[in-house]
């Protein structure tokens, strides 16, 4: 009834396949959530300008946003934020391939097992040039409707 050879790959597998699933999960309830923050917040100022409230006296949405966390951002800071985001990725990722590198080079003296640390090592060296690309320049994020030199496009 038991059969090891058919059970332990099944789970070998399982996690992973679980682990994506719960990753994906919890990305779609946490957009969700933070949607739902942001409808709430528009939805609590425009009661109070209904109100008689002046709108000026209210605070910006990005002040509200600063209270609820790191919902929403600036064009500047969210490519300021993304660009960090590769560059530790980056480095992660080189550094790791070096240490992959050096383990399997110690273990595995005559082949070339070593060669499999090149991977992360040349996916964490894409990630560093491209860290650079997206940084903003000139106060501006370099998107959609931004020319090269930053500066935003006319009707953007």
């Amino acid at each position: 009834m038991f059969d090891p050879d058919f059970v332990v790959p099944v789970l070998i597998f399982s996690i992973p396949i679980f682990a994506i699933i719960g990753g994906i999960t919890a990305g779609i309830v946490r957009m969700a959530n933070q949607q739902r923050l942001i409808e709430l917040a528009q939805k609590e100022r425009i009661a109070a300008i209904e109100r008689g409230i002046d709108p000026a006296k209210l605070p910006s949405f990005p002040a509200m946003a600063q209270e609820m966390g790191s919902i929403a951002f600036s064009p500047y800071e969210s490519a300021k934020r993304r660009s960090q985001g590769l560059m530790i990725g980056g480095l992660v990722l080189v550094f790791g391939g070096i240490a992959i590198i050096a383990f399997l080079m110690i273990i595995q003296e005559n082949d070339r097992v070593w060669a499999v640390g090149l991977i992360p090592l040349f996916v964490g060296a894409a990630l560093l040039p491209s860290a650079f690309i997206v940084w903003p320049r000139n106060g501006h994020s370099r998107g959609p409707g931004a020319s090269a030199s930053g500066t935003p496009s006319p009707g953007a």
